[in-house]
């Protein structure tokens, strides 16, 4: 049996040698079922809660490629704690004819996916109420929660008993001077980007330890971040603000806002940087800024939700040199924001380019040449191959299914004359219900299987594509068609990166795939193209890679 092995730790303060630890017991047991090792996948520093990791990735990947025929790892937990991606990773194996063995579990069932999922998904949260409760009361004791906040030193220092003492935090005199200066100069009428643009000229190292922003300084009022609203800076230490759930989607942690009732508020004198005057200051700014643009629309979010792009390009263009973004720097220019806003420290592309010259060379191009027929051609090829590919691995694993089902109904069969000619029927019983469980999972899965799709890629898209790109242009200086018209034209464009050249810009335009297809696919007669079926069949198939549509001009 062709046999793979998985290993996991969660904590960059472990080991690494714990891979290596897990990955020897494995071999060992592999070496004992005389199985053959053919590739062995690891995660580091990883947690166990979400499957969006690389090595489970990649493994996943191959087991549908039919790659090997069981999995082994130490143990049901390292594969994943949480109980849905348990689930659902055993039923992916299921699907593929793969087999799943732990060293502390042994074959993994349904049974161990029920219990040892449970379990796993409440120490998780029992872990987490364990962690919550720690924090806590070390922050009702004047102790930080963790972290590092600009403007102190964290005090390594020992108890009576030996043992550390965590949380303990002192003023940093140096930093605390910079973070006095930040609120004299918003209370007095700098804006936070002539601030950052002072800091970053004197060579003063930000919080992160690089260039200073205006969101550095400015933050979120209503979340407490950014120098402006640290209120530890007034010795008063706020703890559990907001909570971080897990994206299912993206594995990523999104921030919530608690309410009031539930922050912990501990009052820390000693630790205080900014006087109680000069914070009443800088909070009666920023409430008049607040006020000034809830003015413009009756709200803030309801400001910002109405709010269009000002011009065909905004919000698109890219700085070559650092990745930040353009933005207007005059009537007519767009400029490096990093090199406006934080100085030649952080950026030093100060060559500037004319909107309407920008916006100029961006259509032609569109027009011209992000379809040009040849690129075109190479890249349904290129697609056509890909898409036929993963129909083989597809097929390969219906085919697999397909063959068992075949053997298990043949066995039923025989079982079922065997009971016919006098064999009695308690002794197969067990082994004919097997079966029929067996019979139902294929059947499930042949039903649900992926019906083969065929490349929807149409051989005059190119032209078509150019003919609505004209036609665009055209709308673009018709009043009544001008808003319509540049939304589409902003859905062809991923992003236009300018990158400073022997004192001129060098355009690079990186075409949207997606809305390109969109683009060819609204046409009143039926069509073989599909722009919103095509456009996922090549995210799936290729992801970015596959765009034919990035160029110099």
């Amino acid at each position: 049996m062709k046999a793979v092995i998985y290993a996991r730790y969660s904590s960059d303060q472990q080991r690494d040698a714990s891979i290596e630890d897990q990955v020897r017991l494995c071999r060992e047991r592999l070496a004992r079922e005389g199985w053959t090792l053919t590739q062995t996948y690891a995660d580091r520093a990883i947690s166990g809660g979400s499957l969006l990791r690389p090595g489970i990735q990649a493994l996943i990947e191959d087991a549908m490629a039919a790659r090997f025929t069981v999995v082994v790892a130490e143990a049901l937990d390292r594969i994943s704690r949480d109980q849905a991606d348990v689930a659902a990773f055993y039923k992916r194996m299921q699907f593929a004819g793969i087999r799943i063995t732990t060293l502390a579990e042994g074959e993994i069932t349904d049974l161990h996916v029920g219990l040892k999922g449970t379990m796993n998904a409440l120490f998780l949260k029992d872990l987490a109420d364990k962690t919550r409760r720690g924090l806590r009361g070390r922050v009702e004791a004047g102790a930080s929660a963790g972290g590092r906040c600009y403007g102190y030193d964290i005090v390594h220092a020992f108890g009576p008993d030996g043992l550390p003492v965590h949380g303990q935090r002192r003023i940093n005199e140096a930093e605390a001077a910079v973070v006095r200066r930040v609120f004299r100069d918003y209370a007095t009428g700098l804006s936070p980007k002539r601030i950052a643009l002072a800091l970053n000229a004197e060579g003063i190292p930000a919080p992160s330890g690089g260039t200073w922003g205006p969101s550095t300084i400015n933050g979120n009022a209503e979340r407490g971040t950014g120098v402006l609203n640290n209120e530890l800076y007034i010795g008063r230490l706020v703890w559990n603000r907001q909570r971080y759930i897990k994206d299912p989607d993206s594995g990523k942690r999104v921030s919530r806002l608690n309410a009031p009732d539930q922050w912990v508020v501990q009052e820390v004198p000693e630790l205080r940087i900014v006087d109680q005057e000069l914070w009443n200051r800088v909070k009666a700014r920023q409430a008049q800024m607040t006020n000034d643009v809830r003015g413009a629309a009756g709200g803030p979010q309801e400001f910002w939700d109405r709010r269009r792009p000002r011009f065909l390009l905004s919000g698109l263009i890219r700085c070559g040199c650092c990745g930040g973004g353009y933005s207007k720097i005059s009537a007519n220019l767009f400029g490096c924001s990093a090199a406006r806003n934080k100085g030649p420290t952080a950026c030093g592309n100060r060559v500037n380019i004319r909107r309407d010259v920008l916006e100029a060379t961006v259509l032609d191009s569109l027009r011209q040449r992000l379809m040009e027929p040849k690129l075109f051609k190479a890249f349904c090829e290129e697609f056509t191959a890909e898409l036929n590919r993963l129909h083989a691995a597809e097929s390969s694993t219906v085919d697999q299914a397909k063959a068992e089902l075949a053997r298990v109904e043949r066995r039923m069969g025989k079982l079922v004359d065997a009971i016919a000619e006098g064999v009695p029927a308690r002794s197969v019983k067990d082994e004919l219900v097997r079966l029929e469980a067996r019979q139902e999972e294929l059947r499930l899965a042949l039903a649900e299987a992926p019906a083969k799709r065929r490349p929807l890629l149409h051989p005059n898209m190119a032209e078509l594509y150019r003919a609505r790109m004209t036609a665009l242009q055209d709308a673009l200086i018709t009043p009544d068609t001008q808003a319509e018209a540049v939304e589409l034209i902003r859905s062809l464009v991923e992003a236009v990166v300018l990158t400073p050249e022997d004192g001129t810009l060098r355009v690079d335009l990186h075409g949207a795939l997606a809305g390109i297809l969109a683009l060819c696919s609204e046409t009143r007669k039926a069509s073989p193209v599909s722009g919103a079926g095509l456009a996922e069949q090549i995210k799936l198939v290729a992801g970015a890679g596959f765009e034919p549509a990035t160029f110099r001009l």
